[in-house]
This record gives structure tokens, sequence and C-alpha cells, in this order.
């Protein structure tokens, strides 16, 4: 039977290791069953050269006869990879496997072929019968050119490695979860493809031979002359597009690397896993940080899509990224299976997957692997220092690595109970690893942002966070997040200006990609009244975290500062739709529409406010009273009037609205000798300009040393 394509003797040869057949003849069914498939998948017939008598190794010494060389001239190659079939000296291997690719190679379409939807496949499509030792991976991948993608026909449980039969007695035994049925559907599938390509090509190249046969050949001499006479017009406009234009021959932008990383389905039985699958994400998102070129989404905005039904494009359009890698996580035991695939966003391609099946104690190596394989794909430059950085595994200890990512679990929740939580776990991570860099930087991060929300206790929760950062990047001294805390910890507690600095230069440096260090260093840029780069840094902060609640409050509030309200109440908008009770636009829209004189806009948002608070307990029926006898400055003197006894910066901005100049100095002198966490921020608002001359308030900015920065 004749290939589908002209010219060539089969569209598929099947490959093999006679041993492999000889014991149940897994082969010859597996060949009958896709025979089957291919009849059910194409119009046409599909031709299959299978040698059933083959006899392996008996012509090792030979050379391939014309025979055989016509039988592989064919369209696609089926190896069956065996733990026998990855041999040199076999016959299969040297002679089939090694000999096809050479002959593909060279011919008309190549080994690699363009699929309908974009991607690029090898036509030599293996099938995947047992786990192969790393050294005949490598082998594979050394002779197919590439990564060994495979259709796999493996059972696995306990102790068993076999090759999955069509009527396997427990299918759902099978720790790989494959069904034979699907898989041979899969290769009758993957044959669909790389022969469409194949046909797509040629027609391609057919219609581009037709076309220069349609072109005359016109006399020679007036050829000559016209290629002369157009040459020297293509010479003068090229001149002068080049003095005139001169930005066309600037080297182009590079495309646009980025990558969000969605989070990962639990596939484990046990919901209690879920931190792992969550700790799966974050460790690929920590080594993809270190790539310097890659845009890499927070997974503070990827998270969201957990269980959507949005399809990867408008996933990707959201997030402003060009790919997306997803995946699965199954823990059972001490075995683990990870599915990982990277989809162009474009395309909604496949560009690379891949399925580990490993113990446990691989889970380090798996980490490193797959962001060194999306690097690869995306075809990033990585630096020498970048594959160090990728490489370099925090911890050796599973115990310690488990307790961390449970630690990071309750500390992404973000409540008072979920970081005390996350202190706990972290604790206990060290004390199985004393030197795990990365638990002490989650000490830090969760001492720090419990005490600046108010839920710890300050100044010291401020200096454990400062103890335990320094204590990190004692161990490593790279740790990015480590130097964002460290220069937060400098900026809100200590108002060491010049070294809060230095840790935010270093934190971004080392990795770009860290929303939260671009975040903290915008609002060391708002306190120095720098609003340029306060704009720059929480704009990069938004890139890679683009539905951060915190990244789009603080650029709205900044917006307000600069007065651009239409774009601060956009954003403010953007949060709520993220997270509705975010209590802090609430006061922040309250103060927008007073200052819009739209005064029912005004209430409306302050009895939101009012409603929310689990601390001041205030009437809203009083609020009504209030406004309609003393009006709106007089909704501002009540704040104060019900508010706590010391929260002096609270009360100084409300007094500053109100333009109570000795009232709103006397709250900020009292605000700053208490070392209130927020009263750096009265360098950049507004509502104090009118007091920026007042000698008590330039004493109170040298006090702080924001007058020498």
């Amino acid at each position: 039977m004749a290939s589908l394509i002209e010219g060539y003797e089969y569209d598929i040869f099947i490959s093999y290791r006679q041993k492999d057949n000889k014991h149940d003849g897994w082969v010859t069914e597996f060949v009958d069953n896709l025979k089957g498939e291919l009849e059910s998948t194409f119009k046409e017939n599909v031709s299959v050269y299978f040698d059933i008598n083959l006899h392996d190794g008996l012509l090792e010494t030979h050379d391939v006869d014309e025979s055989l060389k016509n039988k592989l001239k064919c369209l696609v190659f089926i190896p069956i990879i065996s733990r026998t079939y990855c041999d040199p000296k076999s016959f299969a291997w040297e002679h089939e496997l090694k000999t096809f690719v050479e002959l593909a190679s060279q011919d008309q379409f190549g080994l690699k072929v363009k699929l309908p939807n974009g991607n690029v496949a090898n036509r030599v499509l293996p099938v995947l019968i047992h786990d192969l030792d790393e050294s005949d991976i490598k082998e594979c991948e050394s002779v197919l050119r590439g990564v060994l993608r495979s259709v796999e026909f493996i059972f696995k449980s306990a102790g068993v490695n076999r090759p999955l039969r069509s009527q396997e007695e427990n299918p759902h035994d099978n720790l790989n979860h494959t069904i034979y049925r699907d898989q041979i559907n899969k290769v009758a599938l993957a044959i669909k493809e790389l022969i469409v390509g194949i046909k797509e090509s040629e027609n391609q190249s057919q219609k581009i031979s037709k076309e220069q046969l349609k072109l005359i050949p016109e006399d020679k001499r007036y050829l000559k002359t016209k290629i002369f006479i157009g040459s020297i017009i293509l010479f003068v406009l090229l001149v002068l597009v080049y003095i005139f234009i001169p930005q066309i021959f600037k080297p182009s932008e590079p495309g646009n690397k980025s990558i969000a990383v969605l989070p990962f389905a639990n596939l484990s039985n046990d919901p209690e896993q879920e931190y792992f699958s969550d700790g799966m994400v974050e460790a690929i998102l920590t080594h993809l940080f270190k790539v310097g070129e890659l845009k890499v989404i927070s997974s503070t905005s990827s998270k969201r899509y957990k269980n959507t039904k949005l399809s990867i494009k408008d996933i990707a359009r959201e997030l402003g990224v060009s790919s997306i890698l997803e995946g699965s996580v199954q823990k059972i035991g001490n075995n683990i299976r990870i599915t990982v695939q990277l989809i162009d966003a474009n395309t909604d391609g496949h560009i690379w997957s891949e399925i580990y099946d490993k113990n446990i104690s691989d889970i380090f190596k798996i980490q490193t692997e797959v962001a060194q394989n999306v690097a690869r794909e995306l075809k990033m430059t990585l630096t020498n220092k970048e594959i160090e950085q990728i490489e370099k595994s925090q911890t050796r200890n599973l115990a310690a690595y488990n307790l961390y990512l449970q630690g990071r679990f309750f500390w992404n929740k973000r409540t008072p109970e979920g970081l005390q939580k996350s202190i706990d776990y972290f604790k206990l991570s060290i004390s199985e690893d004393p030197n795990y860099a990365l638990a002490y930087a989650g000490l830090a991060d969760a001492y720090h942002i419990q005490t600046w929300w108010g839920w710890g206790q300050s100044p010291e929760g401020y200096e454990k966070a400062k103890e335990f950062a320094l204590k990190a990047l004692e161990i490593d001294e790279n740790l990015a997040e480590a130097h964002a805390t460290l220069g937060s910890v400098f900026m809100w507690n200590e108002w060491n200006w010049k070294e809060a600095q230095k840790e935010f230069d270093l934190a971004v440096e080392l990795n770009p990609n860290c929303a939260y260090a671009h975040q903290y260093y915008s609002e060391f840029y708002e306190i120095m009244g720098d609003r340029n780069n306060t704009r720059t840094q929480i704009n990069y902060a938004l890139k890679v975290d683009p539905l951060s609640p915190v990244m789009n409050f603080l650029s709205g509030r900044y917006y307000y500062y600069e007065g651009k309200i239409e774009e601060s109440l956009s954003l403010l908008k953007k949060v709520l739709e993220l997270s509705p009770d975010y209590r802090a636009v609430y006061i922040t829209n309250f103060n927008i529409y007073v200052k819009q004189g739209e005064d029912q806009k005004a209430i409306y948002w302050l009895k939101k406010h009012i409603l929310s608070d689990t601390v001041i307990l205030r009437d809203t029926n009083t609020l009504n009273t209030i406004y309609d006898t003393r009006g709106i400055k007089g909704i501002y003197s009540w704040l104060i009037e019900t508010s706590p006894g010391n929260n002096f910066f609270s009360f100084a901005s409300n007094s500053a609205i109100l333009e109570e100049k000795e009232k709103t100095l006397t709250w900020l002198e009292q605000a700053v000798e208490n070392h209130e966490s927020n009263i750096p921020r009265i360098n950049s608002i507004p509502d104090f300009d009118y007091l920026r001359s007042e000698p008590r308030f330039k004493a109170l900015i040298k006090k702080m040393g924001l007058s020498e920065y």
C-alpha cells in the first residue's frame, strides 16, 4: 500500500525490539488497535509498516539493505521505547531509528514539521512502555535532537513499571490514571496532526513552484538593464530613508517574553494537600523570577484563575502575557506525579509539556527542570549567574520544605489568624533546617505584615522582622524578598531612608519580578515626595501583579494625590471588583467626593466605611443628624471626636481638611513622638500642603530626617 503522499513507501513505520513482543505480543496488539483507530481518524486508508517477524540483532553488523531504506521512507516513525530499545548495539536503534532521523532530516519535509496550530513537532513519535533511566532518556534525546516527548503506555503502582494492557483488570489502580483506549486515540490524533502538517507543507511548495512557472523570461539584454536601473533606484531610496527616517534602522524591540503560572490542580484525594500544589507553583515562580529578561506574573494575580472557566487566551489577555504554564500535582505517600504544559497564548497551542513521576525526594530537581525548560522553550538567554540561581536549592530537607510550604499557604491568607499560623510553621521549618534561608525570610515577612497592619506589637514586631530578614540574608545574600522586607522595616520603623533605598535597589535588581519590592519602593518615593518615581515603581508592580487589590489601591491613591480624580476613581472601582471588602477604598472615596463637592456620594461611602468597622462602633443615624445640622465639616469633627485617643495621624489628617492649623500641627507632633506607622507620609499628602512653610512642620520633617534626604 502506498503512502498518502507520492514518493513515500509508507505513512507509518513501527520500530521495536522483538523481545518486547515475544512474551505477550504487546506490540502486535498495539499495532492492531492503532490500525483500527486510524480507520476512524482518517478518511483515506493509512499505510503502516510493521514487521512481525523481525529478527532483532541478527543483522547488527550489516548495512541497511535497499528494501529497508525504502520502507523507512515514510511520513511518521513510531519507535516502541522500552528499557531494552535504547541500546546502540540493537538493530532497531542503529538501523531504524537513527537511519530514519538522518533520512528525514534530508528529505523535502525535514525532521520537524509545522503543525496546523503553529507548533512544531518531530516526525518521530515515540510510544513509551517503561520508565527510562536518566542515561537512556539523554541517549534518546541526543538522537531525536530534542526533548523526548512521547505518548505513554505505562502501568504504574507500588513496585510496578510495565506496559499498559488494553484489557486491564483494575485500570483505576494505575497511578498514572491513563486509559489504554485514550492513549491509542492520542497516538492516532498526533499522527493526523503530523500528516496534515506535512500535506500543508507539500501544498505550499507546489503553490510556490506553480507561481515560479508562470514567470516568463525576458530578453537578457533588457533584463540586465532593468536590474541595473532598479538597483540604482533602490540604493538611492535606502540612503534617503536612512537619513530622514533613522528610527527604521533601530534594532527592533525584543519579543514580549512573559508568562503566568496558573494554580496547579490538586489531584490528590486529600484536600489538605492543597498547600503542596500551591507551593509547587510558588517554587517554580521563584526559579522563573531569576530569569531577568522574562516578565513573570505574581501568584497574587494568577491564583485568581483557580477553577476558572475562562479560556487561556482570555486569561493571557487580562494578565498581559504571551504564554501560560498550567499543571497538576498528585501526591500519594512518597510518590508524586506532576504534569506541566506550556501554552502559547496567541495560538492556544502547546509549546512544551512534561509528566514527572518521581519520588518526593526529587521535588527540588523537578522545580529546577521545569524553570529551565520554560526558559529554553521561550528562547531565553540565561546568564551563568541566572543558571546558578535557578539550580540553587534552598534546602534538601523534605520536612523543612513541607513545613515552609504550609507556612506560605497561611501567610498568603493575609489574616491575623493566618499570619500567626504561618509564623508557627516557619519556626518549625527552621527547627528542621536551621540554615533554610527562605524560612527565615518567611518569618520576616509575617512579622512585618502583622505589625504594619496593627495585628502585632510595635516596635517589637518590626525588630523581629529585621532580625529574621538579616538572618536570611546572612545565609543567602541574593534573596530579593528579604531585602525588600528589610528595606520596609528601615522605612516605616527606623526612618533610615538611606538604608531603605539601598535595600530596595538590591531587591528590584535581584528580582525585577518581585511585585511587593516595587510596591515598597513606590511607598518610599511617595514619602520622599518624588511623584515621578512613585508612579514608575507602582506601574512596574502592576505589570507583574495586575490583579492585586493592594497595588491597584496604591496606584489609585497616588492618582488622587496627583489631582487625577477620574483615573483614581477608575482604579478604586477596580479594587472593589477584585476585593469588595477593601475598606481603605471606602474612606478614600469619601475624601475624593468631599473634594468634588458631591456630598451625598461622600456620605454613601462614609456609611459603608462605618458599617464595615468592627473596632470603632459608630451610629450611621447620628451621621445623618450631624450632616443635617453641621454639614461636611461637622462630620470631620465628629470622626475625630468618636475615634480612639491614640490615632494621632488620623486626627491630624481630618483636622487638616478643616484647616485647623494649630490642632493639625499638635496631632502631627504627637504622631511623630509616638512613631506612628503612617506619619512619614506627611511629606506627600496634599492636605498638609498649606502647612509646609510653618516652622513647626519643618521641624517635624527635619526630626524624621526627610529634609536632609
